[in-house]
């Protein structure tokens, strides 16, 4: 039976900010953009949390609801340094680690450097190094599986440890709700919850044709999740299987012209990173933010993979069009590249044509599926 880890630093950015600057302790503090040129949250301390403070969110709207905020400015250098400390850590016991993101990742301790065959009794002092270490504070989830585990961590946040043995998976699965599940979004949720699948319980309860129809190709794996079975492995070094970038403008875009040309901006940014890293893309996907705060994203994909700048722009500037940006102000634009492949034999891809055939993806940026 595997021991799997899953550790998530708490609030790490806000965090750091909180640890460095003492005065900010016990104090609500969002990490982000100036509330004057319409930033966004990047981290919210729990102190801002509790006002309803929370990530993705206008920092405008986030000092209305919590006027005391303390609004700092991010420094990612200053995390990065932070993270390392943290995975080194985790490197030294164990080198089967998948890094999540700066503050996240999943290890799997059935053997590890410290011979300690309790998962638990590794949690426990993985917490307590990376305090010592940092002054920061993680939680941990610890199950048989990297879907239990992640689930685990955020239990009992912050600080918090939550185990799930083998014995206790059922238990435990009877507690959740559909929307736990990878894959599950909201949109998918409320088709699951009119359909009256309310719990994972339920889920398991439904007709594999009723599942198939709402949930389509993912349905198999969304029932596996739904009995605790994941059986994916720990990827240490895990290669990117998307790369995007987006932008929060200052002030409103609006007319599709001035949209295209932050787009091509953008995608030229995106195909110089393949380049660079000798990789490929199936998918082109755009996120549009409007004025109100509404989200959509659109994608497209194509058997035949591609990271020529030109394809992209074009393919980009058509998904704008399958918006409503040409009738709504615009505060947010953004170009993904999704279905990431290493380079292979040029004559087993047709990469320089632009007019690639694309077919409808759901959303990949998992906004809204």
């Amino acid at each position: 039976m595997r021991r799997i880890l899953h550790v998530d630093m708490d609030a790490f950015y806000a965090s750091v900010e909180q640890r460095d600057t003492p005065a900010f302790c016990g104090k609500p503090v969002a990490v982000g953009g100036s509330p004057d040129r319409r930033g966004v949250v990047a981290a919210a301390s729990y102190e801002a949390r509790a006002s309803g403070v929370r990530s993705a969110m206008s920092m405008a709207q986030a000092v209305r609801l919590c006027p005391q905020l303390i609004v700092v400015p991010s420094n990612f250098s200053k995390y990065r340094k932070v993270s390392k400390v943290i995975f080194d850590l985790f490197r030294s016991v164990t080198p089967l680690v998948e890094t999540i993101s700066l503050d996240e990742a999943y290890l799997d301790v059935t053997k590890n450097t410290w011979n300690e065959p309790v998962a638990t009794n590794v949690a426990r002092r993985l917490k307590r190094r990376i305090f010592k270490l940092t002054g920061l504070t993680a939680s941990a989830g610890v199950a048989p599986n990297k879907f239990l585990a992640k689930i685990a961590s955020n239990w009992k946040k912050p600080d918090g440890l939550t185990v799930v043995p083998p014995e206790r998976v059922e238990d435990f699965l009877r507690q959740l709700s559909v929307d736990v599940l990878w894959g599950v979004g909201p949109v998918t949720a409320r088709k699951l919850r009119a359909k009256g699948i309310e719990k994972l319980l339920d889920v398991r309860r439904t007709s594999p044709e009723l599942l198939q129809q709402i949930l389509g190709n993912r349905a198999r794996r969304i029932l596996q999740l739904a009995n605790g079975v994941d059986e994916q492995a720990i990827v240490p070094n895990r290669q990117a299987k998307s790369t995007s970038t987006e932008r929060t403008y200052a002030e409103y875009l609006e007319g599709l012209e001035v949209m295209d040309i932050k787009l091509d901006d953008m995608a030229r940014k995106v195909a110089d990173w393949l380049v660079r890293k000798n990789r490929f893309a199936h998918t082109v996907a755009i996120k549009v933010r409007y004025g109100d705060y509404t989200t959509v994203t659109r994608s497209l994909s194509s058997q035949k993979p591609i990271r020529n700048a030109q394809a992209i722009i074009e393919n980009a500037r058509g998904l704008l069009r399958r918006t409503e940006a040409d009738k709504r102000p615009v505060r947010l634009l953004g170009i993904g590249l999704h279905g990431l492949i290493d380079a292979v034999q040029e004559d087993e891809l047709s990469v320089m044509s632009p007019m690639l055939p694309f077919r409808d993806r759901e959303s990949i940026w998992n906004e809204d599926e």
